[in-house]
């Protein structure tokens, strides 16, 4: 721990510019139901989950809702805290569009934490 802060210190003496965070991890991933297609884009942030631009919470009915949050309450909030997920969302009727987005989220985690 004091070699790499010495060493970090280092750097900054060097290059001011350096960042000593390292580069935000970002995937993007796509959910297909019949004709509806869901574009899922992941990066590091508060854990917010938006379906074009409305948070997730706002999604209706509520039983569709709760297709939608499936993954998030399978894996647990914890795997979700350190993430915002953009999910864009279109074609299709509402149902296949909820299951499009559920399908993206799924594969937005496996891809995440492959990665």
């Amino acid at each position: 721990l004091i070699l790499s802060t010495l060493y970090h210190a280092l750097v900054k003496r060097i290059n001011p510019n350096t960042s000593i965070m390292p580069e935000a991890q970002s995937v993007q991933v796509f959910g297909k139901k019949k004709t509806a297609t869901a574009c899922a884009f992941a990066k590091q942030g508060r854990g917010l989950i938006k379906v074009n631009g409305q948070p997730i919470e706002n999604i209706e009915p509520e039983c569709l809702r709760l297709k939608a949050f499936e993954p998030v309450l399978i894996l647990g909030q914890d795997k979700f805290a350190n993430l915002d997920i953009r999910i864009r969302v279109k074609g299709g009727g509402m149902t296949a569009q909820i299951y499009a987005i559920r399908s993206a989220i799924a594969k937005r985690i496996v891809a995440y934490y492959a990665k």
